[in-house]
């Protein structure tokens, strides 16, 4: 019997005006299919979002955890995106705006899923990602690429080349991080800190981001850092 995914609850305010979803990568292996809550894949993830929950009170945030390890092209990271979208519609309602936020393979399935109409926004930490990915109608949504320069397994080449695509439609920022390296353990509070800044600012009423952040929700394309 497959697994199935699961939803795990970072902050949950009583009074939530938008939901953070984020997304874990990690490559599929052919003896352990299943995702295991302590694989390093996923627990990269966990400071995020306990970032974006710091970030704003108003910000319920959640984890998912994908039923299988990788990328099955029978039933994809993809899939599982929009299982939980389903599942915080029925909890919240379908008007409180949704970002995702993932990172690697996590990065790719947020991409491919932000059409749907709860996504308001996308970040995109280090993804592993085809150019013709960006190759998607996401008009009206708030789009930040995060790459470092040093990522040898997600190419940083590709990531800008979707993220150019994407711009057709959607306001989009490509953020290089000089140094960067995929499993964001070098520059970490860099790669924490935009993905929660944006998300916030870009979901949150209120909100007047500097800076990169700023610099991001103003429609600037490339930013080094």
């Amino acid at each position: 019997m497959p697994a199935s995914p699961r939803l795990i609850a970072t902050s949950e305010p009583c009074h939530a005006e938008a939901v953070a979803l984020v997304l874990h990568g990690g490559a599929g292996r052919r003896d352990k299919p299943m995702v295991s809550p302590t694989q390093l894949s996923v627990l990269r993830m966990v400071p995020i979002a306990k970032r974006l929950a710091h970030a704003d009170g108003r910000l319920a945030v959640y984890r998912l955890l994908n039923s299988t390890r990788g990328w099955d092209t029978r039933h994809t990271p993809v899939d599982d995106v929009h299982w939980a979208i389903d599942q915080l519609r029925e909890g919240f309602g379908s008007n409180l705006p949704i970002g995702l936020v993932g990172h690697s393979l996590g990065g790719r399935a947020a991409i491919l899923a932000a059409d749907r109409p709860e996504v308001r926004s996308v970040v995109a930490l280090n993804p592993w990602v085809y150019p013709a990915d960006g190759d998607i109608d996401l008009t009206g949504r708030r789009v930040l690429v995060v790459h470092g320069t040093d990522d040898r397994i997600a190419s940083p080449e590709r990531a800008a080349a979707a993220a150019g695509l994407l711009a057709r439609t959607a306001d989009v920022s490509f953020v290089r991080v000089a140094g960067g390296r995929h499993a964001m353990l070098r520059r970490h509070a860099d790669f924490d800190r935009l993905a929660a800044s944006f998300t916030a600012a870009a979901l949150l009423p209120g909100r007047t981001p500097h800076g990169v952040v700023g610099r991001a929700l103003q429609g600037e394309a490339q930013i080094d850092i």
